[in-house]
């Protein structure tokens, strides 16, 4: 789109950022819905509307089209079949043991970044980008919606399961304390530094000398170490802690900018690589995290809706990374600066997160701050 619009930067992460504030402003909602109807509804209604939003995103000719198509109707679709559905099933599911359910559950999104990334590439290459959309529209149709009806079931007891025999803390409740907001800042700065990254890291890699098809590799790298993190980081936060290892995790981050720093001077296929590594593993490791500790806090009835809740910061947190990423570039001609913030952002959450176990935090009627 760059080439064939000659947009800027900026105009085309602002897309990305519409689809994420549109997805965690839906977030509270399908949370407060997988509470009542369950999970399952969620997700089918979820495929359809992304396939459409992913069809009219092939038809794009102006950026309000883009910003329609991709911002809005798909993000709705990514919201419904997505994250939030998906922590409240595997939550009522697997209550005693949530780091390492979600961690595993999770780690199907790196399955997706590994296969589909660079089978998007290449058909971007061979057949245009207009109908990389239409045929990731019919795959989305042709897997989830099936799969969905076939394997997924809502937990018993009920759509919310166990959680609809349970009391729990009320958002109102969980609202009043320090340990909510804490949370909600870690999420907000972990998502800016990251999801700027994220965004950015295939444009930053071919400015350094990195073919477009390598830099799709180095993605795919992102998406198979990102299942190592989320899997070993969901069952590493049951076993030493939410905070530990969700530090451990943003480390990895800020390693992964250095050695973009160091690709800046050498440029190289091995430092790229090395930069993915670190970064699907330091991002993943914090994906299930926070949703954990959100059931360690605020456990029962009202999980859903308060997790949503914590969603959207994350979901604003990863609207303002990549276009302040693209703004900074366009103002500046380089992306040294978005690293740096990048690396302040990440520490930040890191003290936020932290700050959150501090005595008096704890909500009311019965949540457990973990360590």
């Amino acid at each position: 789109m760059l080439r064939e619009f000659g947009w800027s930067r900026s105009l085309l992460a602002g897309a990305f950022s519409v689809f994420v504030l549109v997805h965690g402003a839906a977030a509270p909602a399908l949370g407060w819905l997988a509470d009542r109807i369950g999970p399952r509804r969620l997700f089918v209604a979820g495929a359809a509307i992304l396939a459409l939003g992913l069809g009219l995103a092939g038809a794009v000719e102006r950026p309000w089209h883009l910003y329609a198509a991709f911002g809005v109707v798909s993000a709705i679709g990514v919201a419904c079949a997505g994250w939030v559905p998906a922590v409240v099933l595997v939550q009522r599911w697997f209550p005693t043991r949530v780091g390492a359910a979600l961690g595993l559950t999770s780690a199907g999104i790196g399955v997706g970044i590994l296969l589909v990334v660079p089978a998007t590439q290449a058909l971007v290459e061979w057949l245009g980008w207009r109908w990389a959309f239409r045929l990731a529209a019919l795959a989305v149709l042709a897997w989830t919606v099936p799969m969905t009806l076939a394997v997924v079931r809502d937990p018993p007891g009920g759509p919310a399961g166990a959680g609809a025999r349970l009391g729990g803390v009320t958002p109102r409740e969980a609202l009043g304390t320090p340990a909510f907001w804490l949370v909600c800042a870690a999420s907000f700065l972990g998502s800016l530094g990251t999801q700027m990254l994220l965004v950015h890291q295939v444009a930053y890699l071919v400015d350094h000398g990195i073919s477009a098809l390598a830099a799709a590799s180095v993605v795919s790298l992102v998406g198979l170490a990102s299942i190592v993190g989320k899997t070993g980081g969901g069952w590493l936060s049951d076993t030493i802690g939410r905070r530990v290892t969700y530090t451990l995790g943003m480390a990895c981050v800020v390693a992964s900018v250095g050695v973009l720093g160091l690709l800046a001077r050498t440029p190289g296929p091995l430092p790229a690589y090395a930069y993915g590594a670190l970064v699907g593993v330091g991002y993943s490791v914090t994906a299930p995290l926070l949703p954990a500790l959100v059931s360690d806090l605020f456990r029962g009835r009202h999980f859903g809706t308060i997790v949503g809740i914590v969603q959207v910061a994350n979901s604003v947190g990863g609207a303002a990374g990549p276009w302040l990423g693209g703004r900074v570039f366009d103002l500046t001609g380089s992306y040294r600066d978005a690293l740096l913030v990048a690396v302040a952002t990440s520490v930040a959450a890191t003290g936020a997160l932290w700050l959150s176990a501090r005595p008096g935090g704890q909500p009311p009627g019965g949540g457990r701050i973990a360590s």
